[in-house]
């Protein structure tokens, strides 16, 4: 029942009426006479057309080919900052063998002086032990008794 009362889709109908709203339109719509027009970058020098590719096919070509550019360029400036880690790690490792040469210098000086301090210990201590001696001696000499008919 409701079918009945559906009109039929006229096309023609359709037709005009986008015909009129599209002219209705035109009077509102101020055209760019002179619309600033960026230039694309070109290609990379490593890529040319073919001959025979269609328009669309060249600038799908393009557009990707610029991304791939772009990301090439971004992995190019990450080997810049990993050059500029490997110099200062050349540095700290130069840094590194300068303190190292250093350390070990210093270890030989102390051994040495450790050396200098075991003589010097064992030089006074037999020295101490000498005089120790002598005093024993000298003081045995004192005490020795005379006997009383000797004198």
């Amino acid at each position: 029942m409701r079918a009945q009362n559906v009109k039929p889709f006229d096309l023609g109908r359709l037709e005009d009426e986008v015909q009129d709203v599209v002219q209705q339109r035109r009077l509102h719509i101020q055209p760019i006479e002179h619309a600033p027009h960026t230039p694309t970058p070109p290609v990379p020098d490593y890529v040319h057309h073919r001959e025979g590719v269609p328009e669309i096919g060249k600038l799908a070509a393009e557009a990707i080919v610029k991304e791939y550019e772009a990301a090439a360029k971004e992995i190019e400036a990450m080997g810049e900052s990993v050059n500029e880690m490997m110099q200062r790690c050349e540095q700290l490792a130069t840094s590194a063998s300068a303190t190292l040469r250093d350390i070990k210098t210093t270890a030989m000086r102390y051994r040495k002086e450790g050396e200098r301090m075991f003589n010097e210990i064992e030089s006074c201590s037999t020295a101490t032990d000498e005089v120790r001696k002598l005093c024993e001696t000298f003081r045995d000499k004192l005490t020795v008794k005379v006997p009383e008919g000797a004198a």
